[in-house]
């Protein structure tokens, strides 16, 4: 009797904080094995979703059981994204993704309560109001990397981050995660990108990055076997970069370029437009779709394509090559009235 009721007394309650532990320590990593950027990306979602329940329903995070993942809970948590948070349609869609995903765990894990996550994961995502692409000019990349001061090292380092986006057309965690290790610097030039779901890509480099690359490194003492691990891109702590600290990097040139070149730096910039930038800049220049999609790391060419929707440019000079009347004045196209074979014949219809 002894032994039965201590294994009683040791027994643990199964409720949200279990589970939510059990979802990032062995289903997320263990299980499906999500890539780093999702969990971290999980992780962010659920803080929100802890401040959400004690600013809001005066819920502390210790306090929260399953009782309280109602389908009215996570649309209002939705909404206070929006609302208090200022998170765009695109962000929320992501949150919920999130959410959406600890539901489904739950509804193996907790079968008992089956039709309350199955009302949750009934939610929609919301329609996305879908913008024409940002990009910048060839002439605006220019004038941004010519005010990055290079006669100090950390207008160096500035000018081979930046340079280096633009060039691989990487994402912002992708330039975080660099180190040495994923640069080759004997030919064929070429550097190792991780993407989203750990998918590895590698991109071709020309001889003016590499050349940038190189003296940065052997500046920064990043090319002794002992510095292959560590972040290409540091920070005054020899930690890494963070997509923060580099969209920081960015605005401040960006904001001194666009005082000598307002017509060519939008005011509103971020590093995704460098990489929006590359691919068009690319398209411009006639790289095939599947070059480019592999450049950017796409798993579907029809990703791609809307670089190509995007540019009005492209599509009218294909119309101009498929009807090279088109820039015909109404003065240089003859007249039927004037014809009169043309006017017999169509007399010749009515009898």
């Amino acid at each position: 009797k002894r032994l039965v009721k201590l294994n009683i007394g040791m027994k643990t309650t199964k409720d949200f904080t279990y589970y939510l532990e059990n979802f990032f320590l062995k289903y997320l990593t263990c299980e499906i094995g999500a890539s780093k950027h999702t969990i971290r990306s999980y992780r962010d979602t659920f803080s929100l979703f802890l401040e959400f329940m004690q600013a809001t329903q005066k819920v502390s995070p210790e306090r929260i059981t399953l009782k309280h993942l109602t389908r009215q809970c996570t649309l209002d948590f939705l909404e206070w994204l929006e609302n208090e948070k200022a998170c765009m349609t695109s962000t929320r869609n992501i949150r919920f993704c999130a959410l959406r995903s600890f539901f489904r765990y739950l509804s193996y894990e907790d079968p008992i309560h089956i039709n309350q996550w199955k009302s949750n994961m009934g939610i929609r995502f919301k329609k996305e109001h879908k913008e024409a692409i940002k990009h910048m000019t060839v002439d605006g990349i220019r004038h941004l990397l010519d005010v990055i001061p290079v006669d100090t090292q950390q207008g160096r380092r500035h000018l081979t981050l930046l340079a280096l986006m633009y060039e691989t057309g990487a994402r912002v965690q992708e330039i975080v995660d660099l180190t040495p290790n994923s640069i080759r610097l004997s030919k064929p030039y070429v550097i190792t990108l991780c993407g989203k779901g750990n998918k590895s890509r590698i991109v071709p480099l020309d001889d003016k990055i590499t050349e940038l690359l190189s003296r940065y490194m052997q500046e920064n003492g990043l090319k002794s076997q002992f510095s292959m691990d560590k972040p290409l891109f540091f920070n005054h702590s020899g930690n890494k970069l963070t997509p923060q600290g580099i969209t920081y990097i960015l605005k401040s040139y960006a904001a001194k370029a666009r005082c000598l070149y307002p017509e060519d730096i939008p005011e509103l910039i971020s590093p995704h437009m460098l990489r929006h930038s590359r691919a068009m800049h690319l398209l411009q220049s006639g790289v095939n779709l599947i070059y480019i999609r592999d450049l950017l790391g796409h798993v579907s060419v029809q990703t791609t394509e809307v670089y190509a929707k995007a540019d009005t440019k492209l599509k009218r000079d294909a119309l101009e090559k498929a009807h090279p009347n088109i820039g015909k004045s109404a003065a240089d196209i003859p007249s039927w009235e004037r014809d009169p074979e043309l006017k017999a014949f169509l007399k010749s219809l009515v009898k």
